[in-house]
């Protein structure tokens, strides 16, 4: 099945005393359904995934499953810069419930072109389950480069499409040029994703969405409707609260502004810090759409 449309990279709340805040997750998952996001994606980068425990994955995935109830296709982030850890975790990992994997690129240990394009192959044909590639320089201090992207949506079936971050448009203009028939492209940088759909993107995996599914799921829409000037009024409505969300870093913001919708606290784990409070201030004064 092609993912299109808006999907949303789901934050994990947290308790006073850090634990998982089931009932808030429970509330953030039924607030995006309601919202009309065509899919949500667990344990990506705006989960705080590196700071969970095993269990605590399990919870967040069990408590997201339940909740969904089939009402929409899940995608769960599986990734790292150990390539036989992200194996491993794909074969001990209970997949029936999603429909696709998101891998990020390895991080820290900044392989080459080849050695990503080898990792991906790896995982491809290790994976029961689509692979969603996962392109964000800003985080991992690398880059794929188009050619890399093209050759394993070629090569291999079922890497089946790229969730691609970086924000540079030249960038995704030269990788939709080339990409093959049926291979989809995800935006994961919210304010580029309008652009990105015009050039021929089938949507993204937000952050901003999980915030306000309407407007940003809308807009996917109508743009992949070509219906621009609609479109664009729900883009530079929602580029100020883009702005806020990544002002102090993801999910930081995100869970300032859904904190100031009273759907979840904003407590994060360390080594992040909660939103100042000049920011919760500035989220304050512009939370309603």
């Amino acid at each position: 099945m092609e993912l299109k449309g808006t999907g949303v990279a789901l934050i994990t709340p947290f308790t006073a005393d850090n634990q998982v805040d089931v009932p808030a997750l429970e509330r953030i998952v039924e607030y995006v359904i309601a919202g009309g996001v065509e899919f949500i994606v667990a344990l990506g980068t705006t989960s705080e995934a590196p700071t969970l425990t095993k269990e605590e994955k399990q919870l967040v995935c069990n408590t997201i499953v339940r909740v969904n109830n089939k009402r929409v296709p899940l995608v769960i982030g599986i990734g790292g810069n150990n390539t036989q850890n992200v194996i491993d975790e794909i074969k001990h990992t209970q997949l029936d419930d999603f429909v696709a994997i998101l891998s990020v690129t390895p991080y820290y240990n900044k392989p080459s072109q080849a050695g990503m394009y080898a990792h991906f192959a790896a995982i491809a044909q290790a994976s029961p389950l689509p692979i969603i590639l996962y392109n964000v320089p800003g985080r991992t201090g690398v880059s794929m480069t188009a050619e890399t992207i093209v050759s394993l949506a070629t090569n291999f079936s079922n890497i089946t499409a790229v969730k691609e971050a970086s924000g540079n448009l030249v960038f995704d203009m030269q990788l939709l040029k080339q990409l093959p028939a049926g291979f989809t492209f995800l935006s994961g940088d919210d304010g580029t994703t309008l652009p990105s759909v015009y050039m021929g993107g089938k949507g993204a995996i937000s952050v901003i969405g999980i915030a306000y599914p309407a407007e940003f799921s809308q807009m996917v829409r109508l743009g992949l409707e070509g219906k621009v000037t609609e479109a664009n009024q729900l883009h530079y409505g929602l580029l100020p609260k883009i702005g806020l969300a990544f002002k102090e870093g993801n999910p930081i913001g995100i869970k300032a502004i859904l904190a100031a919708k009273g759907l979840c606290e904003p407590y994060v784990r360390l080594p992040l810090v909660e939103a100042s409070a000049e920011l919760k201030k500035e989220v304050a004064a512009n939370v309603q759409f």
